[in-house]
């Protein structure tokens, strides 16, 4: 038997997923991660299904992108996060392909830039960049140096300042 043969499928999510995703995130953040400022921008507001997606290898879920629609200071943009890989799966590239993968289908869908708050070693060649210290209010603490955009449109750096909080785009999708 092969057990390096794994069919590995990218899809959009649907509500069958969100047992398996919560435990991804419960297993990769911990019981900690409701309380940080990303997670409080979350509960504002229902994440976009149609943006956000989990990675299946023989059919069990192992992986998982989500995407928030915000309004970041005068940007329309989209929250990343969380992504999150099973630890028997990390460093394969997945969880860089759903990244890659979310970010494409915000893009299309006309979002201005991608947000997160994350690694800048990690998320910088994968086209993030920093932005402008303490630029966003988010609702709690967090590192300045930690908030990065993906920017899609040629002035979202100047217009990435003031509060981020959750909008009302794409719910209508679910």
């Amino acid at each position: 038997m092969n057990m390096l043969k794994h069919d590995i499928v990218y899809l959009t999510e649907d509500a069958s997923h969100d047992a398996a995703i919560e435990h991804i995130n419960e297993e990769a953040f911990g019981p900690g991660r409701h309380v940080r400022a990303a997670a409080r921008i979350r509960e504002q507001g229902p994440h976009d299904l149609s943006l956000s997606f989990v990675c299946t290898d023989d059919g069990e879920t192992i992986a998982s992108v989500r995407m928030t629609p915000v309004m970041a200071g005068g940007v329309k943009a989209h929250l990343l996060g969380p992504l999150a890989v099973r630890p028997s799966h990390k460093n394969r590239g997945i969880g860089r392909e759903l990244l890659r993968i979310a970010c494409a289908a915000a893009k299309r869908k006309g979002s201005e830039a991608v947000v997160l708050v994350g690694d800048p070693p990690y998320y910088a060649p994968l086209g993030f960049e920093k932005v402008a210290w303490n630029a966003l209010a988010f609702p709690g603490p967090v590192d300045p140096a930690r908030v990065l955009v993906m920017p899609f449109a040629e002035d979202t750096h100047e217009r990435l300042k003031g509060v981020i909080a959750w909008r009302d785009g794409g719910s209508e999708e679910r």
